[in-house]
């Protein structure tokens, strides 16, 4: 047996890590213990006496394993064999707790073991002390909503609404409602069903997507959802996309805001609604879910429990190379993110206030829940911080302790779902000597829900938690209850029953509510039953909170044809002092047809045109008028003057010039050629910007602004295009100065532009000259690109092979043009960096892809083992961090980012850091080997028949951003799109063996693991 146990690093239930496209392994702080006595490792050998199984802890026992919050303490409400496995649950309107178990995890989904389970506390002492179940036969059943007397239920990839309509306590209802989501990954489905202020369940697709369609029209097109969640509507069914994209946990807080989780970026907010991002396709957008940790999205945790022995001999194995698999650990201490899950804000009343709308995050590896403060930063932007220095809000040093989800209760407290299982482990992580001692069904029949309290909780008013006998008015009085809870549990009774007597109640409680909460609640209340009045929502847009007078404007939107009194409204609330405002107002104008619409916009731009929030909502409201609003700030002296204006006037330009409507070309030609001296500058700069960022438009705009102009933009043109092309060859110039002046040639002619390119393509040209050459010629449908670029291949360096790699791929011919010189000799094999080669054996043109595998290292599973194999001396050899940090900077900092230094395209490094090194080397030379969806690498063929290649780092109704190495992206409107489709691969290219030696291998992952 062993001397002691260490702390370990677990893989996530839901959500498995991913560095460098390879999997997450569990991370023991040390090297493994020495056994009494030395055995002799082998695959034939019996590790039985080594693998004592964990027994649980009874439940009796349960919370004296707990470390909790000073102050707090927790008290178990529920256990086997009253629940098993739960996953999710939602309370009744009478306090009855639904909850689903997952009983088929991880392996078992096509037995439909999931199910329902009614909890109730039959002598109301707080202890839930009936079981029914209340559902069953369900396939790997992840979330539940209570609604109308039943529950909807998520189970992909199906949603069904199931109902008891005799009484009994079991569901005799079974019927599906939607249908399409994703089953490819089992730590990637639906879940987190939240009842939202707009009367709506919202749903979090998580990674393995959906194909959505209703269950009642099978013939309907799917709405496909990647990295976006949706909502519907539980009356009608109607259901629209909502922005989202995060893994496993979903909440809001109190004011509507929406947070997220993923596996290894443990708190996110979602800051953008969907609906507004396809009014404007040509914007660029700033995040729309964005990671808010202070301390990284792979912060540290700060676990208590120990390490389990078969995670002990399995290092042990691997470490003597008798099994496969990654070396874990390597004597540093475990302690970060690797699998966040189910985070939720605590909506409560009777935590002290300084706990009030904290996010909770639990990470099932570290048997822990995790607690973040949310600040209020820019923008709708928040700042999460870690709460408590050095520990964490509930530990445990029971392995069997994991804490899934979580829920704000009736009572205002706190709920933590725990699966409790023995092992959550990915199965084939688990080698087959010690799989066979293990059971990973252990813990299908034991499950806990716990309650968190605070020692000196006190309620601020009285809280009634039977409310199906509620009268109308009762219910829009809790509106205004400190407890979200009762605000949303009453909310939605409203939305069912639809008693129109509660109107002149929601009325008067729109304006007197004394929380604003409450006052946002009456008008949602209201907007659910089609009677939010123009004279309601006009005295809320003078509330004296700014959140009420936000959501108030949000809901006027309904009203802007009906009522003039709301767009009056709305129209004097530009100078309004609160910056969250003003952005939902700059959205909502978008939505009206008055003519003072523009004015108002201006008026909002000219106060402060910063911040990228606010900016992304006007310009997404002058998909209309922005001709108007170029034409106001261009001859606006003062505006036109300043940097923030300049900037703003060359943004509208571009997505004008983009948009290419021949009305709004006219205006724009006519303030750019009517310039004075002073300002010509600034005029031909605005021309070039235009036609530059309009791609292969740019022919198209370039004769529309001449038609326009009466060929005066040509002239303002001609002037600029030939000091472009002097300067571009000028060997005196700056190299920045000639790359800049070189992307002017691109609104040249191919004929005209090409024996310039050509002559910054040769080896004595400066590499930031090279590279803009090449990027002008990939501009250039032309097919005589490729050769250009085949014949300077030869004096490229890596960096700009590598671009030059981008632009022949970026087509089909020029593709094909590629391999064709490498079978005729003109390029040899090892003169192609791994990820082009990896793109050419992938390619979807069959006759590019069998000619590339012929002539390039083809893979498969066998050959990077092999690969990984020959590499395993790396292991033995002593590194050496500063020559791993060059290595480091030459051929991964293009994708990964250390010490300040390379892009954050690929996953974050923190998350490799406490890991061995052998789980390293297969992350470099098999990253394919286990691929996160997150990470996949993508192709988007343009219309005009352009390829577009890298990581989806956002998908909105607008279109999709693709990044690649050295933080390059590409955002796509959805009307360019003709193809998207995956690789199947990582942006992380294999045959990495080609560039380092074993030394310089054992120097890079000494770098790696060097620090912090």
């Amino acid at each position: 047996m062993f001397t002691t146990f260490r702390k370990y690093q677990l893989t996530c239930v839901f959500s498995s890590c991913l560095m460098l496209g390879s999997p997450a392994l569990a991370v023991p702080t040390s090297q493994p213990a020495a056994t009494a006595k030395e055995v002799r490792d082998s695959v034939e050998h019996d590790y039985a006496n080594e693998l004592p199984r964990i027994p649980p802890t009874l439940p009796d026992q349960a919370l004296a394993t707990f470390e909790v919050e000073p102050g707090f303490r927790m008290e178990l409400v529920a256990a086997e064999p009253l629940v098993a496995d739960p996953v999710a649950f939602d309370f009744d309107e009478n306090g009855r707790l639904f909850v689903v178990e997952m009983r088929g995890y991880s392996e078992d989904g096509d037995k439909n073991m999931g199910q329902i389970r009614l909890l109730e506390d039959t002598d109301n002492n707080g202890q839930l002390d009936k079981s029914t179940v209340y559902a069953d036969h369900l396939s790997w059943p992840t979330a539940v909503l209570y609604y109308d007397g039943g529950v909807f239920v998520g189970a992909a990839p199906d949603i069904y609404y199931l109902k008891d309509t005799n009484g009994d306590g079991q569901a005799d209802l079974r019927r599906v409602v939607f249908t399409g989501f994703g089953r490819s990954n089992v730590q990637g489905l639906l879940n987190s069903f939240r009842w939202g202020l707009d009367n709506r369940i919202h749903v979090a697709v998580s990674t393995s997507g959906a194909a959505l369609k209703p269950a009642s029209d099978p013939d309907a097109k799917p709405l496909v959802l990647h990295g976006r969640d949706f909502a519907f509507n539980p009356r009608t069914l109607a259901f629209t996309p909502t922005s989202g994209g995060g893994q496993h946990g979903m909440s809001f807080n109190r004011w509507g805001d929406k947070f997220v989780c993923s596996n290894s970026n443990h708190i996110q907010q979602i800051l953008i609604e969907d609906r507004y991002l396809a009014r404007n396709p040509y914007v660029r957008l700033p995040a729309v879910r964005r990671g808010i940790a202070a301390d990284g999205p792979a912060a540290d945790v700060f676990r208590i429990s120990p390490v389990e022995p078969w995670r002990i001999v399995r290092t042990r194995l691997r470490a003597k190379k008798i099994v496969p698999g990654g070396l874990e650990g390597g004597g540093k201490p475990a302690g970060y993110f690797t699998g966040a899950t189910g985070i939720t804000i605590y909506t409560g009343d009777v935590w002290p206030k300084a706990f009030h709308g904290n996010a909770f995050v639990g990470d099932v590896g570290g048997n822990l829940v995790h607690r973040k403060t949310l600040e209020q930063a820019e923008g709708p932007l928040y700042i999460a911080r870690r709460a408590t220095p050095g520990r964490e809000f509930v530990a445990s040093r029971d392995i069997w302790f994991r804490p899934v989800q979580f829920g704000n209760g009736p009572d205002g407290n706190f709920y933590i779902a725990d699966m409790y299982r023995e092992v959550i482990e990915h199965p084939e992580s688990l080698p087959p000597v010690i799989k066979k001692h293990l059971d990973l069904t252990s813990g299908r029949g034991r499950g806990r829900i716990y309650r968190v309290l605070h020692d000196d909780a006190r309620r601020t008013q009285p809280a009634p938690t039977q409310l199906a006998k509620a009268t109308s008015a009762e219910l829009v009085a809790l509106l205004d209850h400190p407890n979200g809870w009762h605000r949303r549990t009453a909310s939605r009774l409203l939305y069912e029953r639809q008693d129109q007597l509660a109107i002149p109640l929601l009325v008067a409680l729109s304006h007197a509510a004394s929380h604003p909460e409450g006052r946002i609640q009456a008008l949602y209340a209201l907007a659910g039953m089609n009677a939010l009045r123009g004279d309601v929502v006009v005295a809320s847009l003078a509330d004296p909170h700014p959140r009420v007078r936000e959501h108030a404007i949000r809901l006027s939107e309904g009203l802007l044809t009906s009522s003039p009194r709301v767009v009056d409204a709305l129209l004097e609330m530009t100078g309004d002092a609160d910056d969250r405002v003003r952005i939902q107002l700059a959205w909502t104008l978008g939505a009206t047809d008055d003519p003072r619409r523009l004015k108002a916009i201006e008026a909002l731009v000219r106060r402060d045109p910063s911040g990228p929030y606010f900016l992304a909502a006007v310009y997404g409201s002058l998909s209309r008028d922005a001709e108007k609003a170029f034409h106001d700030f261009y001859q606006d002296d003062a505006f036109r003057g300043s940097r923030l204006g300049r900037r703003f006037l060359a943004e509208l330009a571009r997505q004008i010039g983009i948009r290419g409507n021949a009305a709004e070309l006219a205006v724009v030609a006519k303030d750019l050629t009517s310039t004075d001296k002073d300002n010509q500058k600034l005029a031909v700069q605005l021309l070039l910007q235009m036609l530059q960022e309009a791609g292969s438009r740019a022919a198209k705009l370039r004769k529309q602004l001449a038609t326009a102009s009466v060929g005066k933009t040509e002239k303002m043109l001609a002037s600029l295009l030939q000091q472009a092309a002097d300067t571009a060859v000028n060997d005196g110039a700056a190299p920045a100065a000639r790359a800049q002046a070189v992307q002017s040639l691109t609104m040249e002619s191919y004929e005209q532009a090409e024996p310039i390119l050509a002559e910054l393509l040769e080896p004595q040209q400066p590499q930031a000259v090279q590279l803009a050459a090449i990027e002008a010629l990939s501009k250039f449908n032309a097919s005589g690109v490729p050769e250009l670029l085949l014949s300077a291949w030869k004096g490229f360096s890596p960096a700009v092979r590598r671009e030059a790699s981008v632009a022949t791929l970026s087509r089909g011919a020029w593709a094909k043009a590629l391999v064709e010189a490498i079978r005729a000799g003109r390029l040899q094999a090892n003169e192609i960096d791994a990820a082009t080669s990896q793109r050419l054996t992938t390619h979807k043109d069959a006759d590019i892809r069998d000619l590339a595998q012929q002539l390039l290292v083809v893979r498969t599973n066998g050959q990077r083992a092999k690969v990984v194999a020959a590499y395993l001396g790396a292991l033995d050899l002593l590194g050496h961090p500063d020559r791993g940090r060059e290595i480091f900077r030459k051929h991964c900092s293009v994708c990964h980012r250390r010490d300040n230094f390379g892009h954050e395209i690929g996953p974050d490094l923190a998350t490799v850091i406490n890991r061995g090194p052998e789980a390293m080397l297969i992350s470099i030379l098999d990253p394919n080997r286990e691929v996160n969806p997150k990470y996949l690498q993508y192709i988007a063929v343009t219309v005009d028949g352009r390829s577009v290649t890298g990581v989806i780092t956002s998908d909105t109704a607008a279109g999709i951003t693709l990044s690649r190495e050295e933080g390059k992206s590409e955002t796509i409107p959805r009307a360019d799109i003709d193809e998207l489709q995956s690789t199947g691969v990582t942006l992380m290219p294999e045959g990495f063996e080609k560039e380092l030696d074993q030394q310089a291998m054992a120097d890079l992952i000494a770098y790696l693991r060097s620090g912090k």
